[in-house]
């Protein structure tokens, strides 16, 4: 592969090796240059350009990234269209990722361009999630690199999902005067909802003595496809009372204990063929925990060994990590995403005169309502409103169901402030927001979806903007990580110049109507607006 600059000249069916604007023309990087964009550059005095040519053993970057994705691909597991050298491969059904870390490793040893990145091992995952991306590092890989690659896949499974079966459990919990019957009431709802996020679900739920002769009764007559047991008091040995009652109820113990914490003290037996499990105290917590890793491996058909529970220390210290995320911390979504929005709506309208240009009704309904109401309909959660000027009055016209209000109280100082407010106010748990002027009424629910669709930071796409006739407009899709850099904005200035600071990360969707670009500022701009749309006038 030849990098580096070129003269026009020599440069015609060339990559281009940086992402390259100028009047009329945006070129995105590993452009393959025309004659008609040599012109342009021209045109523009360009004399070079940073480009790359392809040798003849080199396999084009997208090319390379779909023969490897797909040579990775299983079961349920699908591999995408190659992007920017980038290839995904997603699930389309729930149940737990495996790997074979020693091929993964394998196949990247191979040459430095070629890398292949997964979720850990035996991690869970939802319909439509992406499990692992394979990305070409250059603009091309060389041939015999992706052949070995692509044996060292033939040779091994190495991904594949194990989808979750609708496993039916019986809950059996020990009691003893010293136990409320209120926690054995949670913990019979919370073990039905670590059912349910497995595929399965809790069939039965029964209470007895925390005596081995009661406990061995109860175990003879579970016939569901997994028993789980909670004990009055936590297992301190393998002659305690569950492990005791299991083995005199005909079941056998496998393990007790695990390098997990919490989660030490579960206890992993057998019974007819069946799984049993002495559930550590715990259980009884909707946190992670140790308990929760090997449920996860039953609902999914994989069998798990007292070598294996033994396997799970490196990553098992749990309980000193704040940022673990909970089982049902936060709501399956259709595309496993989260996506907010922020609308601005704080300004003092200065050129729309004595009025606030926010509660001016236009087609039907206050202006600030439109991108409140476009937002809601999209889809995004939650909407995060900006006040300021009138503030009372603007939270009247723009409240509601799902919106969040913050008050800017130095609105004064211009733009940057209520940006900065709007964003610290984001949950940390989003992928992104959607930052919303409020003056634009024709910006519609249906122009947010398609900004929405093509928001996909892990392909290089981590900032989404509308454009009309080439121009860029609003409202602009960020990442959360590109979130964070307005924090450090100062004055009455957006984040535009923050969107040329990362031109790489940039996609433009064509808006085809100027929705994006139609901000109503003066009373001018208000009155062609209401006569290109037939408005009637109404006192504002």
């Amino acid at each position: 592969m030849q990098f580096g600059p070129r003269r026009l000249a020599d440069a015609r069916g060339a990559l281009l090796a940086h992402s390259l604007r100028r009047e009329g023309l945006n070129l995105k990087k590993g452009h393959r240059l025309t004659e008609q964009d040599l012109a342009v550059l021209r045109e523009a005095g360009v004399d070079e350009v940073m480009a790359v040519v392809l040798d003849a053993d080199d396999m084009h970057e997208d090319e390379a990234a779909s023969l490897l994705a797909n040579a990775l691909s299983a079961a349920h597991l699908e591999a995408r269209p190659a992007f920017t050298g980038r290839a995904n491969l997603h699930t389309d059904v729930a149940g737990l990722l495996l790997i074979d870390e020693e091929a993964v490793d394998r196949i990247n040893r191979v040459h430095e361009a070629i890398t292949l990145g997964t979720l850990p091992a035996h991690a869970v995952v939802r319909p439509h999630q992406m499990v692992a991306t394979v990305k070409i590092i250059p603009y091309a890989a060389p041939r015999p690199a992706v052949d070995r690659c692509l044996a060292l896949a033939a040779e091994a499974s190495v991904l594949r999902l194990a989808p979750f079966r609708p496993l039916r459990a019986d809950l059996i919990q020990t009691e003893l005067p010293s136990v409320a019957a209120k926690v054995l009431d949670k913990t019979a709802r919370i073990t039905a909802e670590r059912m349910a996020a497995v595929g399965g679900a809790l069939v039965s739920e029964r209470r007895c003595a925390h005596t081995i002769e009661a406990l061995t009764a109860a175990i003879a007559t579970t016939r569901a496809d997994l028993l789980l047991i909670a004990g009055a008091s936590a297992i301190a040995d393998r002659r305690d009372v569950l492990p005791a009652a299991i083995e005199a109820a005909g079941g056998t113990l496998h393990h007790f204990g695990m390098p997990v914490d919490p989660g030490n003290l579960l206890l992993l037996a057998e019974r007819e063929g069946k799984p049993v499990l002495g559930l550590p105290g715990c259980a009884r917590s909707p946190k992670l925990n140790g308990y929760d890793w090997v449920l996860q491996r039953l609902a999914a058909g994989v069998k798990v060994t007292g070598a294996d529970i033994m396997g799970m220390g490196v990553g098992g210290l749990l309980a000193e990590i704040p940022t673990r995320p909970q089982p049902r911390g936060r709501p399956d979504r259709p595309d496993g995403r989260r996506l907010a929005a922020v609308v601005l709506a704080a300004g003092q309208s200065r050129r729309m005169g004595p009025r606030n240009k926010l509660l001016i009704e236009v087609d039907g309904k206050h202006m600030v309502a439109h991108a409140v109401e476009a937002a809601r309909e999209a889809g995004l959660d939650p909407i995060v409103l900006v006040t300021g000027h009138q503030a009372a009055a603007v939270e009247a016209a723009a409240g509601g169901p799902g919106v969040r209000v913050v008050h800017n109280d130095a609105y004064a100082d211009g733009l940057s402030t209520s940006l900065k407010a709007g964003v610290a106010a984001l949950p940390d748990d989003i992928d992104g927001a959607l930052i919303c002027l409020g003056d634009m009424p024709r910006v519609d629910a249906a122009l947010i979806r398609r900004l929405v669709a093509m928001f996909k930071p892990t392909e290089g796409r981590a900032i989404v903007v509308p454009t009309f006739a080439g121009k860029r407009g609003n409202p602009v899709l960020w990442s959360t990580e590109l979130l964070a850099e307005m924090q450090g904005l100062e004055g009455d200035v957006g984040a535009k110049h923050l969107i040329g600071l990362h031109e790489e990360a940039v996609v433009e969707v064509e808006s085809g109507d100027g929705a994006g670009l139609l901000d109503i500022d003066t009373p001018e701009a208000l009155d062609a607006y209401r006569r290109s749309h037939g408005c009637q006038r109404s006192p504002g």
